[in-house]
């Protein structure tokens, strides 16, 4: 069984850099300390109703978003999430030569 904890951690983690947000930035956005942040985007603790409400605000995410772990999206939402993503860094030159060379790769 997968560890919820850690799944919705790590997603939160990566949710928060693509949008740009520092720790410490969140950490205050949701006002929690750096460290109770840490520790939820470890898994190595969960979030109370509260921050879970603040973090969903905080990144603009329906819950179902946030709780998502791609197990069941169609080719046509999987599509649609990656041209959502390429729009997140198309002024970012490094992410965009890393996506093109893996691009490459599978091609």
């Amino acid at each position: 069984m997968a560890d919820i904890k850690k799944l919705l951690g790590t997603k939160i983690s990566q949710i928060r850099k693509e949008k740009g947000f520092s720790q410490i930035q969140f950490a205050e956005m949701l006002g929690v300390s750096t460290n109770a942040l840490s520790i939820i985007e470890t898994g190595n603790g969960f979030l109370t109703a509260e921050t879970l409400e603040k973090i969903l605000e905080g990144l603009n995410l329906e819950p179902d978003e946030l709780f998502s772990f791609g197990g069941n999206k169609t080719d046509e939402e999987l599509y649609q999430n990656i041209l959502k993503n390429l729009e997140t860094i198309k002024s970012d030159r490094t992410k965009l030569a890393t996506i093109d060379n893996i691009l490459k790769t599978l091609l």
